[in-house]
């Protein structure tokens, strides 16, 4: 093992870590009860039954922190109803087709009042852990000021930099940082009154 990866790992391990003490505090109150097991479905017939579960606030969707602890390959999933942006190198601000996807986002949002949205801005591996933390914030913050000018109220949306500590590609070329210099967008359930 290389010194960089090392270094990567025990960041890695300290931001695991942090997050675990989170959500610990963040679920302490939150009901035990599993809901009942489902029989598998099909693709079409998964990506149905997540937007129906998602539209009634039931079930909540894993962030790129949860999927890398359950072992499973960080990004979106194929059947998420939010859809990625992504941004050119060092960049933070919204090219067209960002901006497309963001009202896509919005008008999904909109017919599902019951959810809500955590952005997590991501980073490409290059510039230091400290400096790609608050890129991917400054990303996932330009896409929550989108999203509230195109309606969606405030307290539906919120923001994480997980920098660049959670890459969706893990190659050292161009095309494999395009994937990792996005916004991920995860849809949770309303928290019930």
């Amino acid at each position: 093992m290389t010194a960089h990866e090392l270094r990567r790992s025990y960041r890695v391990g300290f931001i695991l870590f942090i997050f675990l003490g989170i959500a610990i505090f963040y679920f302490m109150g939150c009901s035990t009860t599993k809901p009942p097991s489902q029989p598998q479905a099909t693709a079409p017939q998964k990506t149905e039954a997540v937007n129906k579960r998602l539209a009634k606030a039931s079930v909540s969707q894993s962030s790129s922190l949860e999927q890398m602890q359950q072992g499973s390959r960080v990004g979106t999933p194929a059947s998420s109803p939010l859809k990625d942006i992504y941004f050119d190198f060092d960049r933070y601000d919204l090219r067209e087709d960002t901006r497309a996807t963001l009202k896509a986002n919005a008008d999904w949002l909109k017919k599902n009042p019951a959810a809500s949205v955590q952005i997590e801005g991501h980073c490409d591996e290059r510039g230091t852990a400290e400096y790609n933390l608050a890129l991917g914030a400054k990303r996932a913050q330009v896409a929550r000021d989108y999203l509230k000018n195109l309606g969606i109220a405030d307290q539906r949306l919120s923001t994480i930099s997980y920098g660049q500590e959670l890459p969706v590609c893990t190659d050292h070329n161009e095309n494999c940082w395009q994937k990792n210099r996005h916004d991920r967008f995860v849809a949770k359930s309303a928290p019930t009154n």
